[in-house]
């Protein structure tokens, strides 16, 4: 009978201990995601109506080497664009090359300096203008922060697969592993492997920093595994008192909290690399994105809006559609422009007028139309972001509405 009662006590006292992890983990993470996006200076989209988000996900370097300036121009060391689409509740993790080449103030640079350059703003509008979509929000992270991040996890177990000999003083980075070995990552370890992509010797991964992109992606589907792990809940607490000390986010806290429990918990995510091919340019080596070789990913970031499922392809072959187009930014004479380009493609019966402010350009769709006139509507108003507004009483079939996001776009 004892020891009925004593093991009752026990299990008791294990469950009291477990409730109050949770009760107190639950009231750390709604006190750490109100503190997460103080520190950024940009708005997101309003996603209430979009079928799927996307976040872009920036890791910044050190700046300057030897330099003790913590204002250094940082470039992106990494970059992947996570696209979540609510109804399939699938997650794609698109990892963007940091040399791809991109125009920055008319000049060939790599996607890398935007952020050096413009900083956040800069890095989402190249991504943007590579890929013609819209970014809804972003998070930034520096290598501390990583390291801290991964510390707050407890680490991942990884296997290598390639031996690692790199050492480079003035960084203060050394990296050492052995091919084959299985090596518990701490944060310091897991930047090593996550930056790794050469030895000193000059052998490495034959493919650069596309190798390098293999290897972070097997280190991101580690660190998934131990997110979903049962064990992660005893270091909930630990890793609600980093994070609001190294990552930067225009989410709010309600969008961290929704968006961050679907991606933790979704059972269907893939990571991609962009492709395309290198090529030296003058002096400099860069990634060279092929949208042709890309399709199969831009239709993943350009989601399909079912409205009606019979073919309406006269609606399509007339373009006899009642067409508005608003200027929602500050440039004059935006919407005019515009309409010229809608005009050049066939439609006729165009109006232009002023709405509020938005970063964000869309299309407002007030007719049953098929997917493949739905199709062939967003690539000519070059918009891919739709609206289904059915029920909505206006006269016009499609309303334009121009964002900031069109501002850089002929």
């Amino acid at each position: 009978m004892k020891r009925k009662i004593g093991f009752k006590k026990f299990f008791l006292t294990v469950f009291t201990i477990l409730l109050g992890i949770v009760i107190i983990s639950i009231i750390c993470f709604y006190e750490a995601v109100g503190k997460l996006n103080n520190n950024s200076k940009l708005s997101s989209n309003d996603t209430s109506n979009k079928s799927s988000i996307n976040i872009l996900a920036l890791g910044v370097d050190i700046g300057t080497v030897g330099s003790n300036n913590k204002n250094d121009p940082k470039r992106t060391d990494t970059m992947i664009l996570i696209h979540y689409d609510k109804k399939s509740k699938k997650t794609n993790a698109i990892s963007i090359p940091r040399d791809t080449l991109v125009k920055i103030k008319g000049r060939n640079s790599k996607i890398n300096a935007a952020h050096a350059t413009g900083g956040v703003q800069g890095s989402i509008d190249a991504v943007q203008k590579l890929l013609d979509i819209d970014i809804d929000y972003y998070g930034k992270i520096n290598y501390e922060g990583f390291r801290e991040v991964v510390d707050a996890i407890g680490g991942v177990d990884v296997k290598i697969e390639n031996n690692m000999n790199y050492d480079d003083d003035m960084q203060n980075l050394h990296i050492h592993f052995k091919k084959g070995e299985e090596v518990h990552l701490d944060g310091k370890k897991a930047e090593e492997f996550f930056r790794w992509r050469k030895n000193n010797d000059g052998s490495g991964l034959p493919t650069g920093d596309l190798g390098r992109i293999d290897n972070q992606h097997i280190f991101i589907s580690k660190v998934t595994e131990k997110m979903k792990s049962p064990f992660i809940l005893f270091r909930i607490p630990s890793l609600l008192r980093t994070l609001p000390k190294y990552i930067e986010t225009n989410m709010s806290s309600n969008e961290i909290l929704k968006y961050g429990y679907a991606l933790a918990t979704s059972e269907n995510i893939s990571t991609e690399t962009l492709k395309g091919s290198t090529k030296y340019i003058g002096k400099g080596s860069y990634f060279i994105y092929n949208k042709n070789q890309n399709k199969e990913i831009l239709n993943k970031l350009r989601d399909i809006y079912s409205f009606d499922n019979h073919d309406n392809s006269n609606g399509f072959k007339d373009k006899n559609f009642k067409i508005q187009i608003l200027n929602g930014t500050k440039k004059q004479g935006l919407a005019s422009g515009y309409k010229k380009y809608i005009e050049s493609k066939g439609y006729k019966n165009i109006s232009t007028g002023n709405t509020k402010k938005t970063n964000q350009s869309k299309i407002i769709i007030r007719k049953n139309i098929s997917i493949k006139c739905l199709g062939n509507i967003k690539d000519d108003f070059h918009i891919f972001t739709v609206e289904n507004s059915i029920k909505d009483s206006s006269e016009f079939d499609i309303t334009v509405i121009l964002g900031k996001d069109q501002e850089y776009k002929k």
